[in-house]
């Protein structure tokens, strides 16, 4: 399924949903083609039985972040700041906001550059997969910014505040190792084996019981921001819906019989 040529949608019944950014030519940079393809991707697979969405970029890269064609044509025509920044609240909060509610698990899939609001594209993921040759960046400062696409919300989440003020002082280019140590990649793969490597860890994530792990997903995302005691009781209550599914039921009979379950998302 096509999205305009921008942003390619393929869905496979209880299967993963998989969101292509195709504009290598320019890096798959946030164009306003890739804005309208990546939202109209995530309202069509609200409506499916897509176990997964998996994000990644076409041509070698995941994404360049802000389009500098764009910046460039709204300096040459003298649009002025407040209707820029309104533009840009609009055009990102659309984006990452599809992409941070999403409530099936999302998993970036990483093969070469991650920069700018590409990286926080990457980040905002519940799961990311990096080949060894991807590197990333959050190189704002390079083109004379400061930070946006939730840089601020999404980086001092995962490595800290002190890590991301360096990161985004800096603007430094770092490749898959460094962002595999400072923990906004979970797996470095080697290129000449990324994509069996990839399939092999989305097929993990479809094979399991989808509106248990759509109700984990949740809840470890929320969990930064509740008490001990709110967390214990909003996992009993996504447990006491779980506990009348039939995958539970399957998962019980299938540990008791040892063997693997098969489960069927009801």
């Amino acid at each position: 399924m096509a999205l305009g040529d921008a942003v390619l949608l393929d869905i496979e019944d209880d299967g993963p949903a998989t969101i292509t950014l195709n504009q290598p030519d320019r890096r798959n940079a946030f164009s306003a083609e890739i804005h309208d393809g990546f939202v109209a991707a995530f309202e069509e697979i609200e409506g499916s039985d897509a176990r997964c969405v998996v994000i990644e970029g076409a041509g070698g890269a995941f994404s360049a972040g802000g389009d500098v064609e764009r910046m460039v044509d709204a300096l040459e025509e003298d649009i002025p700041a407040d209707d820029r920044a309104r533009s840009l609240e609009q055009r990102t909060k659309e984006m990452m906001t599809a992409l941070v509610d999403c409530p099936i698990p999302t998993i970036a899939v990483i093969d070469g550059p991650a920069v700018g609001a590409g990286a926080n594209l990457a980040i905002g993921c519940d799961v990311q997969l990096a080949s060894d040759r991807s590197v990333f960046g959050f190189v704002f400062r390079q083109v004379g910014l400061s930070v946006d696409a939730g840089t601020s919300y999404l980086l001092p989440r995962i490595v800290g505040e002190n890590v991301a003020k360096e990161l985004v002082l800096t603007g430094d280019i770092f490749g898959a190792d460094r962002a595999a140590d400072l923990g906004l990649v979970n797996h470095v793969y080697a290129a000449d084996e990324f994509d069996d490597q990839v399939d092999e860890f989305v097929e993990k994530i479809v094979s399991g019981p989808p509106i248990a792990l759509r109700h984990a997903n949740r809840l470890v995302g929320e969990g930064l921001e509740k008490s001990l005691e709110q967390a214990l009781t909003d996992e009993a209550v996504a447990q006491g819906i779980v506990f009348e599914t039939d995958d539970h039921a399957e998962g019980v009979n299938a540990f008791l019989d040892d063997r693997e379950p098969e489960y069927d998302g009801q």
